[in-house]
């Protein structure tokens, strides 16, 4: 299998196109998970306080005979604690549990209504210059969002962390994160599966390739630019999402799955959530 691919993040960290998202993994088979994928050759894990399985992430790269400077760990802020102080102290829990010295990647999970992540994000900054964290970033903001944290620090984040697939191409955000420098991450890279892998057009292109529905629909996002965390607790899928490098879909291919996009969400819209 080849190598999974890097972007350049625009502070010069290199991040792995392709991770291992924890969403909704249980505690206790997190660490089985964690190990069988890295096993795959996943290098990029990606998971939350709000998952309650950051333990079992932390076990599982103390366990592991993969170096920790091999793999980017992503965790994210809880959206009950914004503030400066509310930041650190969970900053501390969080690398606590998972049993690490630093992170790779640390993001605010939901810009909220409050109106308090520019504090926030001053104290993701300041952890950044202390040098407890490579990278720092958000997760499910829109251009408003952005642009106030942008404006009000002149910290531009590294990546923003949205809901993104076929239904859901989200082209004006892409573009403004591209405009700025800032790498555009994919959760639910799959839009939970169902409906999108059996879409004629997903599965009429799964057959001119000869790959899974869920293979094509990685491969799109990453010929995109995008990064993907797909979550998976069966071991033949986490093998199966990572195995979307030893083919190339067409520029025709690419735009007929473009073509899908509905503005459908599987999740709350950031922009009244919270």
């Amino acid at each position: 299998m080849s190598a999974v691919p890097s972007v350049t993040l625009h502070d010069g960290v290199e991040m792995p196109q392709i991770g291992l998202g924890v969403w909704q993994v249980p505690q206790e088979r997190t660490a089985e998970v964690v190990l069988d994928a890295l096993e795959a050759g996943y290098r990029h894990v990606d998971t939350a306080a709000g998952y309650g399985n950051e333990a079992g992430v932390g076990d599982a790269l103390r366990t592991s005979d993969v170096p920790r400077q091999e793999v980017f760990v992503t965790t994210k802020l809880p959206n009950e604690q914004h503030g400066r102080d509310r930041t650190l102290r969970t900053f501390d829990e969080s690398t606590a549990k998972l049993q690490l010295e630093y992170l790779d990647l640390y993001l605010i999970h939901w810009p909220t209504q409050r109106d308090d992540y520019v504090e926030t994000w001053q104290a993701f900054a300041e952890l950044q210059r202390e040098g407890r964290i490579r990278s720092i970033g958000v997760s499910n903001f829109q251009k408003t969002h952005l642009r106030k944290l942008i404006d009000e620090t002149g910290i531009v984040p590294t990546v923003n962390q949205v809901e993104l697939h076929p239904y859901l191409v989200q082209e004006d955000l892409r573009a403004f994160n591209a405009e700025h420098g800032i790498a555009t991450e994919a959760w639910s890279p799959l839009a939970r599966g169902g409906e999108l892998l059996s879409d004629p057009v997903i599965t009429r292109v799964a057959a001119e390739t000869g790959k899974e529905p869920a293979q094509v629909v990685l491969r799109w996002h990453l010929q995109l630019g995008n990064v993907v965390i797909p979550k998976s607790v069966t071991p033949a899928r986490v093998r199966s999402n990572i195995d979307v490098l030893g083919f190339t879909l067409t520029d025709e291919q690419v735009a007929a799955i473009s073509a899908l996009n509905r503005d459908e969400r599987t999740g709350p819209d950031p922009d009244t959530f919270g």
